[in-house]
């Protein structure tokens, strides 16, 4: 499995790996990416209702939490080891990129943030990732904890 960008980013900062091995891993990222936008292209419709059923997602755990509390949570999950939808997630705490680009109703694999409870130092969200068929979707409660520095951290 490729390591997520995130994950890439540390071991570059470590040393661990030169730059050119950094820019060959996120090339694979980005190719990614441009994978998902010709099949957008060439499925309108698909897209269009993936895009409002994100929006209306986003838009509701705005109101429910506000953007900087669901923005640091998806951050503090693309640092998860081994969870597959952080390689979606490692920028999210960008305020340039809109919230709803992150989650993926239907289109695979799926990231779903389906609960958050937030109560002082804890945070406690219910995510829903994997394939968009819903016996094959994995449903994962994660806990997380702020650190002195009021971090969000996994727990």
């Amino acid at each position: 499995m490729l390591p997520n960008p995130h994950e890439i980013f540390a071991s570059f900062e470590k040393g661990e790996i030169e730059r050119e091995e950094l820019q060959s891993l996120m090339a694979l990222h980005a190719r990614e990416l441009i994978q998902e936008m010709e099949e957008d292209y060439q499925n309108p419709a698909t897209a269009l209702i993936e895009n409002l059923l994100a929006r209306r997602a986003a838009s509701k755990l705005i109101k429910r939490h506000g953007e900087k509390c669901v923005r640091e949570i998806l951050f503090c999950l693309s640092g998860k080891p081994n969870f597959p939808p952080a390689s979606y997630l490692w920028n999210a705490n960008h305020p340039d990129l809109p919230l709803y680009c992150f989650l993926r109703m239907r289109r695979t694999p799926v990231f779903r943030l389906l609960e958050v409870e937030i109560a002082g130092r804890d945070v406690n969200v219910v995510v829903e990732h994997g394939s968009p068929k819903n016996a094959e979707t994995r449903k994962e409660k994660i806990r997380m904890v702020r650190d002195d520095q009021w971090k969000l951290k996994i727990a």
